[in-house]
């Protein structure tokens, strides 16, 4: 079966990118929100690994699209010469959004992602990879898709926060206090996706890895809603009114009896931004230790000091290496 991966990148620090998100910024009247960090568009050579570890560990992907904004990797130079050179190809914003320009620029993750399947030429069956996230063994069609057809999620259900007291008083609590509720988060946009496929009492709330996707799946049900695509994608900066499409794919999964809920692969999410670094050392024992760690996500490695970087960089290139180094691996070179 064919089955293509769908990268997602941007570089932060290239002048046109800036100038877009500065006249953005403008255009609407509003600081620049912390959705919008830099960190977050931060580029410290994560795509490489991306690349390298698709082509070590899942040669069997038969086209990479990398989803841009008016950019392009330099990379990319690598696979000049090598039979990888017509398997990555360059998508823009602009082809995503074909018939919704309005809506660019957007510097909104949830947004891009809501038009993933409309990649020009995507397979029926994909994968969605951030471009901080690598593979760290080799992994198989069917860790993503069953050959009868089930899609491959990993997570755990939850109930709906407005099932839970305790969410119930947090929130009160909040308002008592004047702070805003934290409605952008990553498990509240899980729960509208849910909602939105009818799960109203729990959800299936999804672990931080590389996503299969069924390309109708998302087609037939954003052809019966639109106005639910237009409003997830009208946001140029993440919002609390968005939904997570990767959460609502696997509700409509389940609900038609197409997924398989299966945890055997675990992946292993290192944020030096948040994590201290002994806890940062124990994740990584943790992941070469254990086989089941078949993906790995560096989160904001931009903001790491010195000492974190290069712990991680190292850890890096001894279980992933240079997209030069999977080439040669590929080619029976080394």
């Amino acid at each position: 079966m064919r089955i293509d991966a769908v990268i997602t990148w941007v570089d932060g620090s290239d002048p046109a990118h800036q100038a877009r998100l500065a006249d953005t910024l403008r255009a609407l009247g509003m600081q620049r929100p912390a959705t919008a960090a830099p960190t977050r568009f931060g580029d410290c050579g994560e795509l490489d690994y991306c690349l390298a570890s698709i082509v070590r560990y899942a040669p069997w992907f038969h086209t990479l699209h990398i989803v841009t904004d008016g950019q392009r990797p330099s990379l990319l130079a690598t696979l000049a010469g090598t039979p990888w050179q017509d398997r990555v190809r360059i998508v823009d914003h602009a082809e995503l959004f074909a018939g919704h320009e309005r809506h660019l620029p957007t510097f909104n993750s949830r947004s891009i992602i809501s038009m993933l399947w409309r990649t020009p030429g995507i397979a029926e069956r994909f994968v969605y990879f951030n471009d901080d996230f690598a593979l760290l063994r080799a992994v198989a069609p069917e860790d993503f898709f069953r050959e009868d057809g089930g899609i491959v999620l990993r997570g755990k259900w939850r109930p709906q926060s407005g099932r839970r007291w305790t969410r119930r008083v947090a929130e009160a609590l909040k308002r008592l206090r004047g702070e805003p509720a934290d409605r952008a988060g990553n498990h509240v946009a899980q729960e509208m996706g849910a909602r939105l496929a009818g799960f109203e009492d729990r959800y299936y709330r999804l672990y931080h890895n590389p996503f299969p996707f069924h390309r109708s799946t998302l087609e037939a049900w954003f052809a019966a809603h639109p106005a639910a695509l237009e409003s997830n994608i009208a946001h140029r900066f993440r919002s609390s009114r968005q939904f997570k499409t990767e959460s609502l794919a696997t509700h409509l999964e389940i609900a038609r009896g197409t997924a398989v809920l299966d945890n055997s692969l675990r992946s292993v999410t290192l944020k030096p931004s948040e994590q201290q670094p002994w806890r940062l050392r124990r994740k990584l024992a943790q992941a070469d230790r254990d086989p089941a760690f078949a993906f790995g996500c560096v989160q904001s490695l931009d903001v790491a000091d010195e000492g974190v970087r290069a712990t991680l960089v190292e850890w890096l290139e001894r279980r992933v290496g240079s997209l030069r180094d999977a080439l040669a691996v590929f080619r029976g070179e080394a």
